[in-house]
């Protein structure tokens, strides 16, 4: 759970209470796109926590052309907004609109909403350009009591960007995603694990990595987790983090002050492997 300052976490859950009703009435009278920018920036200055006027702009060129609203801090843009009327639904090809005008100046985030439903984009800067879904959230069904449903609002909050909370929440998705899970299932660390169990249940039986591999990848999970873009991309942001502690763990075993520590593990791992 994010750890939310109290007054943070009292002024989103009363913009819930106060921003429900407006946003319902708004809904039942289909206003048109310029009346919801209109609550949108009411929200990001009254509940979001941005200044009005220094913050919040609508004047963000993007070759020739302008996102609904973008919020600054520092006079940098971080995030940007793409509205559309309340009543309109919220197709796949706003989406990437929105992407596109975030890709053309570098600006990782994209909000795409109507005030009613709210999705945040990552833009992921590969070839071609792409963007996952972060967060997403039904204003009217938010809860103002409920932890959960105010993280959400945390993550888009200017107390929640200067935190990072949006980087480190989108950093743990990735890393439960089916995609992430399945490049590690297939480590040799975790491979040699699995077959280290099995020689325990089954003491007579010959079964080398290869075949644990294989029957991982063929048998137990599905194609799509071990193929296509984002498992080679899961696979290859893993050997990056395994390559950085292997690095980060040879520093410390060269270090003069740890060998002492080294010799004492190698005796314990010596001491493991004849008890196996």
């Amino acid at each position: 759970m994010i750890k939310i300052p109290s007054r943070v976490g009292e002024r989103l859950a009363a913009g819930i209470k106060k921003f429900q009703p407006i946003i319902s009435s708004a809904k039942s009278r289909d206003v048109n796109e310029a009346d919801t920018v209109i609550i949108i920036t009411d929200l990001f200055s009254e509940v979001f926590g941005y200044d009005k006027y220094s913050e919040i702009t609508s004047e963000f060129s993007i070759r020739s052309t302008y996102c609904d609203l973008a919020t600054k801090i520092d006079g940098k843009p971080q995030v940007l907004i793409e509205i559309k009327a309340i009543g309109l639904e919220l197709k796949d090809s706003f989406v990437k609109q929105a992407v596109d005008y975030a890709a053309n100046q570098g600006i990782d985030f994209v909000v795409l909403t109507n005030s009613v439903y709210w999705r945040v984009f990552k833009v992921t800067f590969g070839k071609p350009i792409n963007h996952e879904l972060v967060v997403e959230f039904d204003f009217l069904k938010l809860n103002s009591k409920s932890n959960e449903d105010i993280e959400k609002l945390y993550f888009i909050s200017k107390e929640g960007w200067l935190k990072s909370s949006l980087y480190d929440y989108h950093s743990q998705k990735q890393v439960l995603s089916r995609f992430y899970l399945g490049a590690m299932l297939l480590t040799d660390n975790v491979i040699d694990c699995i077959r280290r169990e099995l020689r325990k249940i089954s003491p007579d039986i010959k079964i080398d990595s290869e075949q644990i591999r294989e029957a991982l990848t063929m048998e137990v999970l599905k194609r799509e987790v071990v193929e296509g873009e984002k498992a080679d991309e899961a696979r290859k942001k893993l050997s990056k983090a395994i390559n950085k502690i292997i690095r980060s763990k040879g520093e410390k075993n060269n270090h003069p002050d740890n060998k002492d520590e080294i010799v004492s593990e190698d005796n314990d791992n010596s001491i493991q492997e004849e008890t196996s």
